[in-house]
């Protein structure tokens, strides 16, 4: 092996002391291969077991949830003390069998939780155009690092082999670091230090649950992107205590999902990547990078420079499973990602990824066709009957006690 590719291939021993068999993982995306019940299901074990035999170090599955209520997607996970454990291990024993990690991504999607599924909630009430949510009653804040500590119990039990608490993207947690989507005035509110209550108290809980020995990582926002919110050197402050906290790996990344706001999946890494040198200057935790790597070059040069500790990559992975080890040979061959023209449909490119990670999981990758429009299409559909199965089976949201909306 070069000594280039010899950089990526290089294993990464957390503080918890796991190994990370190289340095090449994959970022959570939302698979939506979920049962409709929250169920994993044996597409998902196909799936990360591809994954797995490809030669990454780690995969983080999206948006583990453990209130059924608080789903970004009908295909989402949902662990809970009646979960099917069996279906699980089929997951987690197939996803780890030739050497990768499967982390679970421990979720509350907040105020973007799936419209007319999931109780949309915020710390602060908004209205704002496309998206509506009712504040957090303090007994609810008082009652997540619990909720959280279940879910990564269940996880551990269930053979994931850490777990990545979600507090980016202006989901829940991320709602509450932001100054933008945060305007209580109370404990959980205002200062920084206020606003990282909660993050941090669920950070706590979830290690205590799990113990010293297992990965516990942390997602979150270099910026916002959006005027008023996060900002880097609030950024900074958080991640300097979440290394104080001893946190095994950070994964950085930027952006929100909200009406507006750049998307999240379809930025170019550049300003994570120069915040990530920043950050590893300055403590001590490993730094991953949450997207930006479409090319061996990117990723190596990332490494070598001692910008990051992982590279983290997505869409790649689902147009190449074994990207990891085409990367860490000679010469080493790229993805090649589609390229879209003419007008797209809002959600479009990012229907067409997640219907190819349906097809990559039933083994027909070579075989898709799809257009953004009609990926969208196919896609809307599969969640709307996920939708009616998640509501049979959960029931429907719980109507809020919170204050009213306000703008």
């Amino acid at each position: 092996m070069a000594e280039s590719a010899a950089a990526l291939a290089d294993p990464l021993t957390l503080r918890c002391g796991a190994v990370l068999r190289c340095r090449i993982a994959k970022s959570a995306m939302s698979d939506s291969l979920g049962s409709g019940t929250g169920e994993a299901t044996p597409e998902q074990a196909a799936l990360y077991r591809r994954w797995d035999e490809g030669g990454l170090a780690l995969s983080i599955v999206g948006e583990v949830q453990g209130d059924p209520h608080a789903l970004e997607n009908p295909g989402n996970l949902v662990l809970h003390a009646d979960s099917d454990i069996d279906a699980l291990r089929e997951v987690t024993h197939g996803a780890t069998g030739d050497g990768a990690h499967l982390w679970a991504q421990l979720g509350h999607a907040g105020a973007l939780a799936h419209d007319g599924v999931g109780r949309r909630v915020g710390p602060s009430a908004l209205a704002l155009d496309g998206l509506t949510c009712d504040a957090l009653a303090v007994q609810e804040i008082e009652a997540l690092p619990a909720r959280y500590a279940e879910t990564a119990r269940i996880a551990k039990a269930a053979g994931f082999t850490g777990v990545q608490v979600h507090a980016a993207h202006g989901f829940l947690l991320s709602q509450f670091l932001s100054p933008l989507f945060n305007r209580r005035g109370d404990l959980w509110g205002g200062s920084l230090e206020n606003r990282m209550r909660l993050p941090l108290a669920v950070v706590d809980a979830v290690r205590e649950a799990v113990g010293s020995g297992f990965p516990v990582g942390v997602k979150i926002n270099a910026t916002d992107g959006l005027a008023g919110g996060l900002t880097e050197g609030e950024s900074l402050d958080a991640i300097r205590t979440l290394d104080a906290r001893g946190v095994d790996l950070l994964e950085i990344s930027e952006g929100t999902y909200f009406p507006g706001a750049p998307s999240s999946s379809e930025g170019d890494g550049g300003g994570v990547h120069g915040f990530c040198r920043r950050v590893r200057s300055e403590v001590a935790v490993p730094v991953m990078a949450a997207g930006g790597f479409k090319t061996r070059g990117q990723a190596l040069a990332a490494i070598s420079a001692g910008m990051v500790d992982v590279v983290g990559a997505a869409r790649g992975f689902v147009l190449d499973p074994e990207l990891p080890r085409h990367w860490l040979e000679e010469p080493g061959e790229d993805p090649a990602f589609p390229r879209f023209t003419g007008p797209l449909p809002p959600g479009g490119i990012t229907a067409w990824y997640t219907m190819r990670i349906a097809a990559l999981a039933a083994g027909a990758q070579a075989d898709y066709d799809h257009t953004p429009e009609t990926a969208l299409a196919a896609m809307t559909a599969r969640d709307l009957d996920r939708a009616n199965r998640w509501r049979k089976s959960f029931g429907r949201p719980p109507a809020s006690s919170a204050p009213a909306k306000m703008s």
